[in-house]
């Protein structure tokens, strides 16, 4: 059995505390995912057989054996057969995701478009298919195609319309302040990363951590419960462990789940600080109006404000919390707006001037000191410059 999360380490939550959570489970998907709670899982990580269709044997020039996909679980008799397959489980791991929850697939051009089919006859919504490029894919060693350089992800929510987690900003500093396009580059498993036994594979498709690291990361918090139904070797859990997150893996090979079991015991879990696995959204703090900076004495009615740290134009302050710019009234945000001649944040947009320390500074670091104050934080004057 694989080495539980202790409730130390991460807090379980009453609704998930029937769940299988943090084991990997020896069984057939079908069977195992029919078993579990209705609406109980936060996010799925599904990577199911490709159905590659290989026919013979492949081989390097140097007279080498590929040692390529053609186990028992990657035969399928037809296309149809496939595709029942696919509705089958695709429709369990419906029923026990959450309204909120996401469900992520991962597949090549054998089975990805069959698959994306079924994910929208089953009324899933489609969020995103993002590329994973393999920097170092393994070439085609006949010559009679392009090299294989790349799987495609499929992110879709259970119910349209319905709030989904992704965290845009955690994915924005991940690339170094750059916004997180849908094309990622990683390697693909090698050296170290890759499980042998006895010095071959200990599976085809094992996927690198730094993929399941990033799908994890975007779309899951600390605490959720994240299901795999072809759990493989443990990429999944190895991942959800190390960002403390639940996992329920389910694997009906019997050497995978013990390689799997064996893998995520050893992984190391740093002492849970939920600083580390945090970063900060201002869309989810707790709403402030503007009025509250009048209310508090921190700005001033008939005080101006300027519009960014260096720009000439400018704003009067109104006693009801409004600002005055050429004969019209309105926002932080309508005035931003009408600036621009863009949508613009008004927190953002509209400095004022800050007598002590002789320089602009955004309204929104007085909107962060009474956060602070609401929160019983030391209020410092290095936290607000800009």
């Amino acid at each position: 059995m694989a080495t539980r999360i202790s409730a130390s380490d991460l807090s379980v939550d009453n609704a998930v505390s029937d769940l299988p959570i943090d084991q990997v489970i020896e069984g057939d998907s079908l069977e195992v995912l029919a078993s579990l709670p209705a609406e109980s899982v936060d996010m799925i990580f599904a990577d199911p057989p490709y159905n590659l269709q290989l026919a013979q044997e492949l081989w390097r020039p140097n007279l080498t054996r590929v040692d390529a996909v053609d186990d028992d679980w990657d035969r399928f008799e037809s296309f149809a057969a496939y595709d029942e397959f696919t509705r089958q489980w695709m429709s369990l791991c419906r029923r026990v995701l959450k309204r909120k929850g996401t469900l992520w697939v991962i597949g090549t051009y054998h089975n990805i478009y069959r698959v994306g089919a079924v994910l929208q006859d089953l009324g899933y919504w489609i969020l995103n298919d993002l590329v994973w490029t393999k920097v170092n894919p393994m070439p085609n060693f006949r010559g009679v195609r392009f090299t294989n350089a790349h799987e495609t992800l499929l992110w879709a929510q259970k119910e349209r319309g319905a709030s989904y987690t992704f965290n845009y900003r955690t994915m924005k500093a991940l690339n170094d302040g750059l916004q997180m396009r849908s094309d990622w580059s990683i390697p693909i498993c090698s050296g170290k990363e890759r499980l042998r036994v006895n010095g071959e594979k200990a599976h085809p498709t094992q996927k690198p951590e730094a993929l399941l690291y990033r799908v994890l990361l975007a779309s899951t918090n600390s605490g959720d419960v994240v299901l795999d139904p072809f759990f493989g070797t443990g990429t999944t859990g190895a991942v959800a462990r190390r960002l403390h997150r639940h996992f329920i893996g389910i694997e009906r090979n019997p050497f995978y789940v013990e390689i799997a079991r064996q893998r995520i015991s050893e992984v190391r879990q740093v002492e849970f600080d939920p600083p580390v696995f945090f970063t900060p959204d201002p869309r989810r703090q707790p709403r402030l109006p503007f009025g509250l900076l009048l209310e508090n004495g921190l700005l001033e009615p008939g005080q101006p404000l300027f519009f960014g740290p260096t720009g000439g134009t400018t704003a009067r302050i109104l006693a009801d919390g409004t600002l005055e710019y050429g004969g019209q009234r309105g926002s932080i945000h309508q005035i931003a707006r009408l600036v621009r001649n863009a949508p613009c944040n008004g927190w953002e947009a509209w400095f004022y001037w800050d007598e002590q320390a002789g320089e602009r500074r955004s309204i929104d670091s007085l909107r962060q000191r009474l956060r602070q104050a609401a929160e019983g934080e030391t209020d410092t004057d290095e936290d607000h410059k800009v």
